[in-house]
Protein backbone atom coordinates (compact mmCIF):
# COMPACT_ATOMS: atom_id res chain seq x y z
CA UNK A 1 0.00 0.00 0.00
CA UNK A 2 1.89 3.56 -0.94
CA UNK A 3 2.66 5.73 1.59
CA UNK A 4 0.01 8.73 0.37
CA UNK A 5 -2.79 6.09 1.64
CA UNK A 6 -2.52 7.50 5.29
CA UNK A 7 -3.80 11.01 3.99
CA UNK A 8 -7.41 9.15 3.36
CA UNK A 9 -7.65 9.20 7.13
CA UNK A 10 -5.43 12.28 7.77
CA UNK A 11 -7.33 14.97 5.22
CA UNK A 12 -10.86 14.73 7.41
CA UNK A 13 -8.89 15.01 10.70
CA UNK A 14 -7.20 17.86 9.83
CA UNK A 15 -10.59 19.66 8.68
CA UNK A 16 -11.90 19.05 11.89
CA UNK A 17 -8.98 19.96 13.77
CA UNK A 18 -9.70 23.17 12.28
CA UNK A 19 -13.16 23.64 12.01
CA UNK A 20 -12.99 23.01 16.10
CA UNK A 21 -9.90 24.70 16.65
CA UNK A 22 -11.39 27.81 14.80
CA UNK A 23 -14.49 27.90 16.88
CA UNK A 24 -13.20 27.09 20.68
CA UNK A 25 -9.45 26.20 20.37
CA UNK A 26 -7.99 22.73 20.89
CA UNK A 27 -7.59 21.39 17.53
CA UNK A 28 -3.87 20.23 18.75
CA UNK A 29 -5.35 17.56 20.29
CA UNK A 30 -6.57 15.97 17.10
CA UNK A 31 -3.87 16.43 14.77
CA UNK A 32 -0.62 15.64 17.19
CA UNK A 33 -1.99 11.88 17.92
CA UNK A 34 -3.10 11.70 14.18
CA UNK A 35 0.39 12.60 13.22
CA UNK A 36 1.74 9.95 15.07
CA UNK A 37 -0.55 7.66 14.42
CA UNK A 38 0.62 8.24 10.45
CA UNK A 39 3.96 7.04 11.47
CA UNK A 40 6.06 10.00 12.42
CA UNK A 41 8.69 10.09 14.94
CA UNK A 42 7.42 12.57 18.21
CA UNK A 43 10.07 15.27 16.54
CA UNK A 44 8.56 15.02 12.98
CA UNK A 45 4.91 15.27 14.49
CA UNK A 46 5.95 18.39 16.71
CA UNK A 47 6.89 19.75 13.62
CA UNK A 48 4.62 18.91 11.17
CA UNK A 49 1.95 20.16 13.57
CA UNK A 50 3.13 23.18 13.82
CA UNK A 51 2.97 23.59 10.04
CA UNK A 52 -0.77 22.44 10.12
CA UNK A 53 -1.28 25.12 12.54
CA UNK A 54 -0.10 27.41 10.69
CA UNK A 55 -2.53 27.17 7.78
CA UNK A 56 -5.40 26.84 10.39
CA UNK A 57 -4.63 29.68 12.41
CA UNK A 58 -4.09 31.67 9.58
CA UNK A 59 -7.86 31.18 8.27
CA UNK A 60 -9.16 31.74 11.49
CA UNK A 61 -7.78 34.62 12.02
CA UNK A 62 -8.45 35.81 8.47
CA UNK A 63 -12.24 35.52 8.70
CA UNK A 64 -12.11 36.90 12.51
CA UNK A 65 -10.39 39.75 11.10
CA UNK A 66 -12.63 40.75 8.33
CA UNK A 67 -15.73 40.46 10.25
CA UNK A 68 -14.36 42.84 12.91
CA UNK A 69 -13.93 40.56 15.42
CA UNK A 70 -10.80 40.86 16.72
CA UNK A 71 -9.15 44.09 18.36
CA UNK A 72 -6.54 44.64 16.39
CA UNK A 73 -4.73 47.76 18.94
CA UNK A 74 -4.99 45.00 21.79
CA UNK A 75 -3.00 42.14 19.83
CA UNK A 76 -0.25 44.69 19.22
CA UNK A 77 0.44 45.12 22.50
CA UNK A 78 -0.01 41.41 23.42
CA UNK A 79 1.50 39.74 20.48
CA UNK A 80 5.15 40.34 21.12
CA UNK A 81 4.76 39.36 24.68
CA UNK A 82 3.31 35.73 23.66
CA UNK A 83 6.07 35.49 21.31
CA UNK A 84 8.33 35.93 24.62
CA UNK A 85 6.69 33.36 26.58
CA UNK A 86 5.99 30.92 24.07
CA UNK A 87 10.72 31.08 23.47
CA UNK A 88 10.96 31.63 27.10
CA UNK A 89 8.49 27.90 27.93
CA UNK A 90 10.53 26.48 25.00
CA UNK A 91 13.78 27.28 26.90
CA UNK A 92 12.28 25.92 30.03
CA UNK A 93 11.18 22.65 28.38
CA UNK A 94 15.03 21.61 28.72
CA UNK A 95 15.28 22.12 32.55
CA UNK A 96 11.97 20.97 33.75
CA UNK A 97 9.91 17.98 32.86
CA UNK A 98 6.47 19.06 31.18
CA UNK A 99 5.10 16.17 32.75
CA UNK A 100 5.27 17.11 36.16
CA UNK A 101 2.76 20.04 34.98
CA UNK A 102 0.19 18.42 33.60
CA UNK A 103 -2.07 16.79 36.07
CA UNK A 104 -2.35 20.33 37.26
CA UNK A 105 -3.09 21.93 34.30
CA UNK A 106 -5.86 19.46 33.49
CA UNK A 107 -7.50 20.15 36.58
CA UNK A 108 -7.12 24.23 36.44
CA UNK A 109 -8.44 23.51 32.54
CA UNK A 110 -11.60 21.68 34.35
CA UNK A 111 -12.19 24.36 36.65
CA UNK A 112 -11.99 27.02 34.01
CA UNK A 113 -14.88 24.79 31.55
CA UNK A 114 -16.75 24.38 34.98
CA UNK A 115 -16.94 28.52 35.56
CA UNK A 116 -17.61 29.32 32.09
CA UNK A 117 -20.56 26.69 31.61
CA UNK A 118 -21.91 28.05 35.41
CA UNK A 119 -22.03 31.24 34.48
CA UNK A 120 -25.12 31.04 31.96
CA UNK A 121 -23.96 34.85 31.11
CA UNK A 122 -19.81 34.19 31.21
CA UNK A 123 -19.11 35.37 27.34
CA UNK A 124 -22.39 36.05 26.07
CA UNK A 125 -22.41 39.42 26.00
CA UNK A 126 -19.42 42.11 24.70
CA UNK A 127 -18.26 44.38 27.94
CA UNK A 128 -15.19 45.39 26.47
CA UNK A 129 -13.73 48.72 28.14
CA UNK A 130 -10.89 49.21 25.58
CA UNK A 131 -7.74 49.89 26.48
CA UNK A 132 -7.86 50.57 30.14
CA UNK A 133 -5.06 50.45 32.82
CA UNK A 134 -7.22 47.77 34.41
CA UNK A 135 -8.29 45.70 31.45
CA UNK A 136 -3.96 46.01 30.29
CA UNK A 137 -3.46 44.83 33.36
CA UNK A 138 -5.18 41.32 33.17
CA UNK A 139 -4.23 41.01 29.65
CA UNK A 140 -0.64 41.71 29.46
CA UNK A 141 0.75 39.45 31.80
CA UNK A 142 -1.97 36.97 31.19
CA UNK A 143 -0.96 36.55 27.53
CA UNK A 144 3.14 36.29 28.84
CA UNK A 145 2.07 33.46 30.84
CA UNK A 146 -0.46 31.72 28.40
CA UNK A 147 2.36 31.99 25.88
CA UNK A 148 4.95 30.31 28.60
CA UNK A 149 2.42 27.56 28.79
CA UNK A 150 2.19 27.43 24.80
CA UNK A 151 5.90 26.64 24.58
CA UNK A 152 6.03 24.63 27.81
CA UNK A 153 3.04 22.03 27.54
CA UNK A 154 1.12 23.60 25.00
CA UNK A 155 -2.35 21.57 24.28
CA UNK A 156 -5.14 24.29 25.57
CA UNK A 157 -3.41 27.50 24.49
CA UNK A 158 -6.39 28.57 22.95
CA UNK A 159 -8.83 27.63 25.26
CA UNK A 160 -6.50 29.47 28.14
CA UNK A 161 -6.49 32.66 26.15
CA UNK A 162 -10.40 32.22 25.10
CA UNK A 163 -11.26 32.71 29.10
CA UNK A 164 -8.79 35.15 29.67
CA UNK A 165 -10.32 37.31 26.91
CA UNK A 166 -14.01 36.34 28.34
CA UNK A 167 -12.48 37.84 31.58
CA UNK A 168 -11.88 41.28 29.70
CA UNK A 169 -14.86 41.40 28.61
CA UNK A 170 -15.56 40.42 25.12
CA UNK A 171 -17.86 37.63 24.50
CA UNK A 172 -17.17 34.03 22.85
CA UNK A 173 -16.65 35.41 19.59
CA UNK A 174 -14.24 38.32 19.81
CA UNK A 175 -12.71 36.19 22.42
CA UNK A 176 -12.09 33.33 19.72
CA UNK A 177 -10.76 35.56 17.13
CA UNK A 178 -8.55 37.34 19.45
CA UNK A 179 -7.45 34.21 20.94
CA UNK A 180 -6.47 33.35 16.71
CA UNK A 181 -4.89 36.21 15.99
CA UNK A 182 -2.34 35.40 19.39
CA UNK A 183 -1.92 31.83 17.85
CA UNK A 184 -1.16 32.41 14.42
CA UNK A 185 1.67 34.53 15.43
CA UNK A 186 2.85 32.16 18.32
CA UNK A 187 2.81 29.29 15.43
CA UNK A 188 4.75 31.58 13.20
CA UNK A 189 7.98 31.94 15.68
CA UNK A 190 7.24 28.05 16.42
CA UNK A 191 7.13 27.00 12.56
CA UNK A 192 10.63 29.10 11.83
CA UNK A 193 12.26 27.24 14.88
CA UNK A 194 11.07 24.00 13.88
CA UNK A 195 11.48 24.58 9.97
CA UNK A 196 15.51 25.40 11.05
CA UNK A 197 15.18 22.07 12.55
CA UNK A 198 14.46 20.21 9.46
CA UNK A 199 11.83 17.63 10.75
CA UNK A 200 9.06 18.78 8.86
CA UNK A 201 7.01 15.75 6.67
CA UNK A 202 5.83 18.63 4.11
CA UNK A 203 4.43 16.02 1.85
CA UNK A 204 2.06 15.07 4.47
CA UNK A 205 1.66 18.67 6.19
CA UNK A 206 1.15 20.71 2.97
CA UNK A 207 -2.63 18.96 2.50
CA UNK A 208 -3.27 18.26 6.18
CA UNK A 209 -2.49 21.86 6.33
CA UNK A 210 -4.94 22.56 3.89
CA UNK A 211 -7.68 20.79 5.07
CA UNK A 212 -6.82 22.52 7.93
CA UNK A 213 -7.33 25.99 6.57
CA UNK A 214 -10.45 24.65 4.88
CA UNK A 215 -12.22 23.19 8.24
CA UNK A 216 -10.79 26.64 9.82
CA UNK A 217 -12.74 28.67 7.34
CA UNK A 218 -16.19 26.47 7.69
CA UNK A 219 -15.47 26.81 11.38
CA UNK A 220 -14.78 30.38 12.47
CA UNK A 221 -18.02 31.32 9.87
CA UNK A 222 -20.25 28.91 11.65
CA UNK A 223 -19.15 30.59 15.07
CA UNK A 224 -19.90 34.07 13.91
CA UNK A 225 -22.98 32.78 11.87
CA UNK A 226 -24.75 31.30 15.31
CA UNK A 227 -22.81 33.32 17.85
CA UNK A 228 -21.51 32.42 21.42
CA UNK A 229 -23.98 30.29 22.70
CA UNK A 230 -22.64 28.03 19.92
CA UNK A 231 -19.55 28.79 20.97
CA UNK A 232 -19.85 27.85 24.95
CA UNK A 233 -20.97 24.35 23.74
CA UNK A 234 -18.23 23.66 21.75
CA UNK A 235 -16.06 25.08 24.44
CA UNK A 236 -17.24 22.71 27.22
CA UNK A 237 -16.53 19.74 24.60
CA UNK A 238 -12.63 21.60 23.98
CA UNK A 239 -12.49 21.49 27.90
CA UNK A 240 -12.78 18.31 28.13
CA UNK A 241 -10.88 17.02 25.02
CA UNK A 242 -8.23 18.67 26.12
CA UNK A 243 -7.90 17.48 29.98
CA UNK A 244 -8.03 13.97 29.03
CA UNK A 245 -5.27 14.56 26.23
CA UNK A 246 -3.05 16.11 29.17
CA UNK A 247 -4.52 13.17 31.58
CA UNK A 248 -3.53 10.47 29.58
CA UNK A 249 0.50 10.45 28.88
Amino acid sequence: MPEWTVLLYGLPLAFLAGFIDAVAGGGGTITLPTLFFMGLSPAQAVATNKLLAIFGSGSATMQYGRAGHIEWLLMARLIPLALIGSALGAYLVHFVDPNVFKNLVAVVILGVGVLVIVNKKFGLEDRYPGLSGRMLALTLPGTLIVGLYDGFIGPGTGTFLMFLFTLAGFNLVRSSGNAKAINFATNVGAFIFFLLGGKMVFWIGLPMGAANALGAYVGARMAMLRGSAFIKVIYALIVLLVSARLLIH
